[in-house]
């Protein structure tokens, strides 16, 4: 089995703020669609906003980008979006969301050597 090559960039997604998430998300695939291998942990309400859809009919463009955002994150294979596993207990979510569920200290081992920010 091949190791997994090292993450550019790491990030842990906390912010309830659509408008941040938006940011740090925007880095992320950024990077992600240079080729460069990215890692997201989302963990409480960043994941609750990740997970939730706008509600239609709201009108709001940035819901509409927000959205498109977080499904090109989805699409792009060298970013790896994976939901934060105590946020998954705490919040009652059943099954594997985003690209899976890690723990904090073994994202952490995953990051080890990429720029990590905090979102």
């Amino acid at each position: 089995m091949t190791p997994a090559p090292s993450a550019a960039i790491a990030a842990i997604l906390a912010t309830g703020e659509p408008e941040r998430l938006y940011s740090g998300l925007s880095v992320l695939v950024s990077r992600a669609v240079e080729g460069e291998r990215c890692l997201a942990l989302a963990t409480f309400r960043s994941l609750e906003l990740l997970l939730e859809r706008p509600a239609s009919g709201r009108g709001e463009r940035f819901d509409r980008s927000l959205e498109e955002l977080i499904a090109a994150a989805g699409d792009i294979g060298a970013l790896e979006l994976y939901a934060c596993s105590a946020s998954v207990q705490e919040l009652g979510l059943e099954g594997e969301p985003l690209a899976g569920v890690m723990s904090t200290p073994r994202f952490l081992r995953e990051a080890r050597g990429a720029e990590l920010i905090f979102v």
